[in-house]
């Protein structure tokens, strides 16, 4: 489609399109926050393939959605733009880059983290790592916590992970009967407001604008809904089938596409929000890693593009490593086998989520009784991260059954940075290693 007198541009061809969601994928750093910053900026402001308002009601959409929330958008535009292929492709290469990335990074921590200089960098990141949850806890909670009643559930939440150690889906399914409850007797706490402002004003034209009509395949379909979902079941059937195959029925492997699928459907509230859940399972239940390899993933995937979610691929590597899931003598395959295994597991149903969900969640999401328990989620997961902060600082701020007063202050002067000076998450994660290197130096350990 050309451009017209009305001054919108040429509608993008799929091959430039794919070539954008690659250079997406590459450059996606700064968690979900600088991921929707950069597709705004680069689809709305510079390309206009989308108006201002239609992006962020597509943002709207995937905020209420269970999983990655910038990866979803990317899915869920590239879908508008050009049918199923454009969302596959989206949202594929979104996390693609960093599957990549991941796994090296995994398999170089496996071989080379226990190497002195290099543990003392993690050393140095992990209270880093503190900081930046906290941090993250504050971002959500000035966003969802607007009543009272929802600082009650997101005290309840904490309360229940960090003192009962209740089930994460557990504590999602109570907040969300909280919402309901609290819908009919405390209405004014789940009053939908725009998270947005008001609309925007005048705008140059674009490909898909304020007035353009949704196209064919976004209006709701029951049939569409049904063949979608029975294409990603098909497909999540026979992975499985697959990794069976190769690992027999109670292999490693196995545990963690189911793990992986039962995670990926509980994911309200982005990756900070199902960190916990994956901590849990990943160094209490299953064993595949320990609490500080758990912190070193998350700093890893804090500094690398993709969605944070990804820290699943680090952990699938190397659970599948330390269990020697294809044997003592393929460590390294087993490693990529996890990662795969824990990414495909986790992001299928995120898009089956889009590609069958986006036009129901349309025609309900200005309905108190869908979005209240929505909103009662979004409460307990600040709770829940906050949860997370608190974990990590009881293995974080210990050194040899004593008070580190070194990680205190170097996790003191991240929390400075990021809250006071909104730095970079990348400066600051590089700050800690340079710093985690100094204190080693200084204790004569390097």
């Amino acid at each position: 489609m050309s451009g017209t007198a009305s001054g919108a541009p040429r509608a993008p061809t799929r091959a430039e399109a794919l070539r954008y969601w690659l250079r997406l994928g590459c450059i996606s750093f700064g968690g979900p926050a600088g991921q929707i910053a950069i597709m705004h900026r680069e689809l709305v402001d510079e390309r206009r393939w989308i108006s201002e308002r239609r992006f962020l009601h597509a943002l709207n959409y995937c905020m209420l959605l269970p999983g990655p929330e910038a990866q979803q958008l990317a899915t869920y535009l590239g879908w508008l733009l050009h049918r199923t292929w454009g969302g596959i492709v989206a949202g594929a290469l979104f996390v693609l880059p960093s599957v990549v990335v991941l796994v090296t990074l995994s398999w170089l921590y496996v071989v080379y983290g226990t190497l002195p200089a290099v543990a003392a960098a993690f050393d140095g990141v992990k209270p880093v790592v503190v900081a930046i949850v906290l941090h993250a806890a504050w971002r959500i909670g000035r966003r969802s916590l607007r009543h009272p009643f929802r600082w009650l559930i997101a005290a309840a939440a904490f309360v229940a992970l960090f003192a009962f150690r209740m089930p994460f889906p557990l504590i999602l399914a109570a907040a969300a009967l909280a919402g309901i409850v609290g819908a009919r007797f405390v209405p004014a706490a789940f009053a939908a407001t725009s998270a947005h402002g008001a609309a925007p004003a005048a705008h140059a034209r674009a490909v898909i604008d304020d007035d353009t009509p949704p196209p064919a395949h976004a209006r709701f379909s029951r049939t569409a809904i049904v063949r979608v979902v029975l294409a990603c079941l098909a497909l999540w059937s026979g992975a499985l089938a697959l990794v069976v195959a190769i690992d027999g029925r109670d292999g490693e492997l196995v545990r963690m596409a189911w793990y992986f699928t039962k995670a990926a459907l509980v994911t309200f509230g982005g990756a900070y929000a199902v960190l916990p859940y994956v901590q849990q399972a990943a160094v209490e239940t299953y064993g595949w890693l320990t609490h500080a390899q758990m912190i070193d993933g998350l700093a890893l995937g804090e500094t690398t593009p993709g969605p944070l979610i990804m820290v699943v691929s680090f952990v699938g590597f190397v659970g599948a490593w330390t269990k020697a899931a294809l044997g003592p003598d393929a460590l390294a395959l087993a490693g990529v086998a996890g990662a795969l295994v824990a990414t495909f597991f986790t992001f299928l149903p995120s898009f089956m989520f889009i590609l069958a969900g986006a036009p129901f969640v349309e025609s309900t999401r200005d309905e108190l009784r869908f979005t209240a328990p929505l909103a009662g989620i979004s409460a307990a997961v600040v709770g829940v991260i906050v949860n997370l902060a608190a974990v990590f600082g009881v293995h974080v701020f210990q050194r040899n059954g004593a008070i580190d007063a070194a990680a205190i202050v170097v996790a003191a002067a991240a929390a400075v940075a990021l809250f006071r000076y909104n730095a970079g998450i990348i400066r600051v994660i590089a700050a800690g290693a340079l710093a985690g290197l100094a204190i080693a130096a200084v204790r004569g350990s390097i």
